[in-house]
């Protein structure tokens, strides 16, 4: 009998397994890679052995499909065989965390891994940062150059070793090292590397360390302020990495789910309410934490002073991350910790944030790229995505790839890092190349574009174009696995297909078509994009609807009135919210995308509805202009930061309402038992609160993402769904 294993099968003990299991119920036969699946062959006892495969299946692998072929050859022993090449389905696995057998020989002074930073085994340690191609074997991985010495060739050739097979395999007599370097570019020597470089960060040195997918630039808390001048952020939330899970409870509120996301193989970075530490993430209510996960994370700590380190991905905002040592030197920190093994994929640090039961990804990327999500078509469809915080995807045999976070597209070296990474899917999953449509944004401003156009001329094959808010409905709909749904689509900006700028929508949305039921009203945007970079003039334009001036006066004024009529138009909801947080002057400058509307959130969280606002909603329109004006006469006196917070509860919540009822209605003509909610605005977990609220009291379910990102890092898997279906269809 042959079986053919399919899944995440390759780089975490799966044949050691599968020889152990065949030993032990005496099968013969044997067991090999194939391309990206395992194929078995035995001579008996196939029910007991496969049920002996799933009960003891290794942390990180994952069967999806186990193919049965007849096979009537006979063998005198069970043995694994040489890796062949075969069908290319990838399912590379994950980057995962340190795993506590590694993590006890790192600490262990008896142990010949002790010290050793790049510990792992076949269940633990980087994967696809490392790797070139598949099937997954050392030689196609970025440890191809570190040749092993006696000791780790035994450890790798006896299949009771927990380290058998484990590509990645090495030791200190034959694996990367770390190097410290100051400033100038001066090595000074890989002796007590890690320490002296943790010395430097407590004495408030920036530093730059070289990881698994890329480069960390890190100090220490008392040294953010400087942190912030030198590196150009002077509002923008950063990380921490903490000692461990005790210290994180010094600076966040966390409950059993967020506790087992910290904890978790994957180790994302986890957004969570804050006790303190105001200076990482002015104006919110939130902080990103995130624990060790790689033995030089372990041993940083065990030298530093500090229990927490600001650590942020090494880049220009916006660009991609760096990955190579003169890159690293580019950036001016005051020391550098870089190894010599080469990064052949970049890889960021995944954000999430958990509701109830619910994962919002906020950057899919390190520890759960390249799972793949399951789709209904077989068309190989490859997607390009938005604009900013972007993602590409790729479907093949009813799965849809998504690239790990690629950045903001307008910027050189982004567009480059999605060309590389969607050319490394297709690498991955085809044995020959070979893609059927290629998709893009609505948007004819979007740089993404052009990677899109310059794949259609390579494969010659058709162009689609998907407008922004449909993409986001679908990608709601393939991660919860609906068909249709009315989709609350509240975001930033998105181009909409009657030439303004949506955002606040509501969508009747299925795979085939969608139809737009409601909407915000327009404010204009005064000068484009320099409206969304400054608020002052989203709340110039409100108001000058009822001839008062805020903001501008004189000159100023009198060029952006004139600017009233030539102006896009917006119903954006996110737009909306930085309009409401500039007015109150709880955030009037914009240093980062969001900025504003997010500044929002703190408030929210404390509001509540004490104040009555007329709304008006004509023909599916809800009114926000005169909300502003009610508020701007309700407003006589300077607030209180409570009073705030309940005008901002206030409004926000008639907005909400009046959007939400909406979609209520049309879920009652069409027989839907759900409401969807989807887009940036939709990781504001006051606003998510809000609209379940009225949802649920309506009879109904509010639908919200677990598995791809709520904002524009899951337009790609949109696009690629609904252009699969179409042409499926």
């Amino acid at each position: 009998m042959k079986l053919i294993f399919k899944g995440v099968v390759q780089g975490v003990g799966f044949r050691p397994t599968i020889y152990r299991i065949a030993k032990k119920l005496n099968l013969n036969g044997y067991v090999l890679n194939k391309g990206s699946e395992v194929e078995v062959v035995i001579d008996k006892k196939k029910d007991e052995f496969i049920k002996q495969v799933k009960d003891h299946l290794p942390s990180i692998a994952k069967i999806t499909e186990i193919i049965e072929k007849n096979d009537n050859r006979t063998f005198d022993d069970f043995k694994i065989l040489h890796s062949e090449k075969g069908e290319r389905q990838s399912l590379i696995p994950i980057d995962v965390g340190i795993c506590n057998d590694c993590l006890k020989e790192l600490l262990d002074e008896k142990d010949r891994r002790y010290h050793f930073p790049f510990t792992n085994c076949t269940v633990c340690g980087a994967r696809y940062s490392l790797v070139k191609d598949v099937p997954y074997d050392r030689e196609r991985t970025s440890m191809d150059v570190f040749k092993l010495c006696r000791d780790c060739q035994q450890e790798y050739k006896n299949p009771l070793n927990r380290r058998y097979h484990a590509q990645t395999i090495s030791c200190p007599k034959c694996g990367p090292k770390y190097n410290l370097y100051d400033k100038k570019k001066k090595d000074l020597g890989e002796k007590h590397a890690i320490k002296r470089f943790a010395n430097q960060i407590d004495a408030g040195k920036i530093g730059v360390i070289k990881s698994w997918g890329g480069m960390h630039l890190c100090c220490n808390l008392s040294q953010i302020s400087r942190f912030r001048g030198w590196y150009g952020r002077p509002q923008k939330a950063f990380a921490l990495m903490v000692r461990d899970l005790e210290t994180a409870k010094k600076y966040a509120n966390i409950n059993e789910d967020e506790k087992k996301k910290l904890l978790s193989k994957s180790r994302p970075i986890v957004l969570l309410n804050k006790i303190n530490c105001e200076e990482v993430s002015p104006g919110l209510n939130t902080i990103g934490l995130f624990l060790p996960y790689t033995g030089l994370h372990h041993l940083l700590f065990s030298y530093l002073k500090s229990d927490a380190l600001v650590m942020t991905s090494s880049n220009i905002p916006g660009e991609a991350m760096i990955t190579t040592d003169e890159e690293a030197f580019s950036i001016d920190a005051d020391i550098y910790l870089l190894h010599n093994r080469s990064i052949p994929n970049r890889v960021d640090d995944s954000v999430v944030r958990l509701w109830k039961d619910n994962t919002f990804f906020i950057r899919r990327s390190r520890g759960y790229v390249p799972e793949p999500i399951a789709v209904s078509y077989n068309n190989r469809i490859l997607s390009v995505g938005a604009g900013e915080n972007i993602t590409g995807a790729i479907s093949h045999n009813k799965s849809v790839y998504a690239t790990q976070y690629i950045g903001n597209s307008k910027y050189y070296s982004t567009l480059e890092f999605l060309e590389d990474s969607l050319n490394y899917l297709i690498k991955l999953i085809m044995k020959k190349p070979k893609i059927d449509a290629i998709v893009q944004d609505l948007h004819p401003g979007y740089d993404s574009r052009k990677i899109a156009k310059k794949f259609s001329e390579e494969f010659s094959v058709p162009l689609f174009e998907v407008q922004h808010h449909w993409a986001h409905a679908v990608s709601l709909l393939v991660d919860r696995n609906i068909k249709e749904s009315v989709v609350l689509t509240l975001d930033g900006l998105g181009y909409g297909s009657d030439g303004t700028y949506w955002g606040g929508e509501i969508l009747i949305s299925n795979f085939e078509e969608f139809d737009r039921v409601g909407h915000l009203g327009y404010i204009p945007l005064l000068g484009g994009d320099q409206a969304t970079r400054d608020p002052r003039r989203l709340v110039f334009a409100v108001f000058k609807k009822f001839d008062i001036e805020k903001f501008f006066t004189g000159d100023e004024a009198s060029i952006l009135s004139k600017l009233m009529d030539k102006s896009p138009q917006s119903c954006s909801l996110g737009r909306v919210l930085d309009t409401l947080s500039c007015y109150l002057n709880i955030c009037t400058k914009r240093t980062y995308d969001g900025e504003p509307a997010m500044k929002l959130e703190k408030y929210l969280s404390v509001g509540e509805s004490k104040y009555s606002f007329n709304s008006e909603v004509k023909n599916g329109v809800v009114g926000t202009i005169d909300l502003f004006r009610q508020l701007d006469e309700m407003i006589n006196k300077p607030l209180t930061e409570k009073e705030k917070a309940d005008f901002v509860f206030s409004f926000v919540k008639t907005i909400l309402d009046d959007l939400t009822n909406i979609a209520i209605d049309y879920t009652d003509n069409l027989g839907i038992k759900n409401v969807g909610l989807t887009g940036g605005v939709s990781y504001n977990i006051p606003i998510v609160e809000m609209i379940e609220k009225q949802v649920e009291k309506a009879g109904l379910k509010l639908t919200v993402h677990n598995q791809i990102p709520n904002g524009d890092g899951g337009i790609s898997i949109g696009q690629n769904a609904i252009i699969g279906n179409k042409l499926n269809s």
